[in-house]
């Protein structure tokens, strides 16, 4: 279906209806906005498709809709239709070798990112308003990167997941787009618990970890010295912490050390602490894959597109590794983050380890890249922490952003300090860019 109605909505869609919120004569948070919805959510009535046409095959009608979606229903948008995502949530490019790979509005010769491809897209090209993803390694706040809008990841939790297909339960998060921070906003408020009342006002601390930025970052978006100057500008130069976050991960997470030799001896560009963050976390993903669908994988042997079979294999063989380490390190990371971002502190790093890659590029050429990219992922990952993504424009045609993470639970708190930075942060990025080759 994505791809006869191509032309005309950049193959985000799988499949267009609408869900009509309640008659209301009250003005509603969300009245007059559309949405769209990745198809890992349940609609009563319709089937679930996962990406793949075999998992549509095998299933019947949902029972009972996501309480996210009758959320949004009821604070008054309206849902527009399903969107395209990655087989199975097994990817974070966003091509689907079925239903077609949804166009990146900002850079059409590069993927979208996924495993929310064509949700982010629906938002990126004005379909929507606003679009609903999941994120349990990186679904949204990749796509929210490669193609130019706000994403965020709640903090684990926080959002309920029911009537929405598991991957990783220790992970999986639901989440959202928009392309301004007034509708996302606006979209937080409703989806999100109700405020507590000792929300921090200001920031206390903000952490720009140079060796994410120089290590696992681009140095040529020159994203570390738009973030130092925007957050000094805002909240004073007493607020810049610099600090290496791999050494500060090293000296505070004492588990590291049982794995970190063998991640110190790669010549890929690396930080090797969040090398093991990151190892850990696939692990445990793979565990629990493994749980929720290699019975449906073994019975029912789908037709998997390239690079899905060969992840989807690896999760349903994967043999538990020392998961009593990974359960102490999962712990031990959380404190230590905590302690970091304690008391109203953010930790700012990329989103993503540079451009959005192009299409259908070789498994190999990507490795690199995609293990730069979860040592950046599984930060918020392991942590539960809550991250936002936030676009900084389109520089020499492709889009670049920045991440802000804060603690368990201090979503709003995040959003708030995103409003008071995001227009110095333009600001400056046009500064450092020059008009020229600035576009927003």
């Amino acid at each position: 279906m994505a791809m006869e109605l191509k032309d005309g909505d950049y193959g985000a869609f799988m499949d267009k209806f609408e869900l009509l919120p309640p008659q209301s004569q009250e003005q509603l948070p969300l009245h007059g906005l559309t949405f769209a919805i990745k198809d890992i959510f349940d609609i009563s009535g319709r089937v679930t498709g996962f990406g793949n046409p075999d998992w549509a095959r095998t299933h019947g009608p949902a029972t009972a809709t996501s309480p996210v979606v009758l959320a949004a229903l009821a604070a008054g948008a309206t849902g527009v239709g399903k969107t395209v995502m990655d087989e199975m949530g097994c990817s974070i490019d966003g091509e689907n070798s079925h239903y077609g790979t949804p166009t990146n509005p900002c850079a059409p010769d590069r993927v979208p990112g996924g495993s929310s491809s064509g949700s982010a897209v629906a938002v990126a090209a004005n379909l929507v308003d606003f679009s609903l993803g999941t994120d349990t390694g990186g679904s949204v706040r990749v796509p929210a990167a490669y193609c130019g809008i706000f994403g965020l990841r709640p903090s684990h939790g926080l959002v309920s997941t029911e009537n929405v297909i598991p991957m990783s339960q220790m992970f999986d998060t639901v989440g959202w787009f928009a392309r301004d921070l007034s509708t996302l906003s606006r979209v937080s408020n409703v989806l999100l618990p109700s405020p507590a009342d000792n929300i921090t006002k200001q920031p206390t601390k903000f952490t720009i970890p140079k060796d994410c930025f120089e290590i696992l970052g681009s140095l040529k978006d020159q994203t570390y010295q738009i973030l130092n100057a925007s957050v000094a500008k805002i909240f004073g130069n007493d607020a810049l912490d610099n600090r290496n976050l791999g050494e500060f991960v090293s000296n505070n997470v004492p588990t590291i050390g049982k794995f970190i030799s063998d991640f110190s001896k790669s010549e890929a560009p690396a930080v090797p602490a969040l090398s093991v963050i990151s190892y850990a976390v696939g692990c445990l993903q793979r565990s629990e894959f493994k749980a929720n669908h290699a019975d449906w994988v073994n019975t029912v042997k789908p037709n998997l597109g390239p690079g899905i079979r060969e992840r989807v294999h690896q999760a349903i063989t994967y043999e538990d590794g020392p998961m009593e380490d990974f359960h102490v390190l999962r712990i031990e990371f959380k404190s230590a983050l905590a302690a970091l971002v304690k008391d109203g502190g953010i930790l700012a790093i990329p989103t993503v380890p540079g451009s959005p890659l192009k299409l259908r590029m070789e498994a190999a050429a990507l490795e690199n890249f995609r293990a730069r990219a979860f040592s950046l992922l599984a930060i918020a990952g392991l942590s539960g922490f809550c991250q936002l993504s936030i676009p900084l424009g389109v520089r020499g045609g492709v889009p670049v952003s920045v991440s802000l993470i804060a603690h368990h639970g201090a979503d709003r708190f995040l959003l708030s300090v995103a409003q008071e930075l995001y227009e110095t942060l333009e600001k400056e990025t046009k500064k450092a860019w020059g008009s020229s080759d600035y576009s927003s």
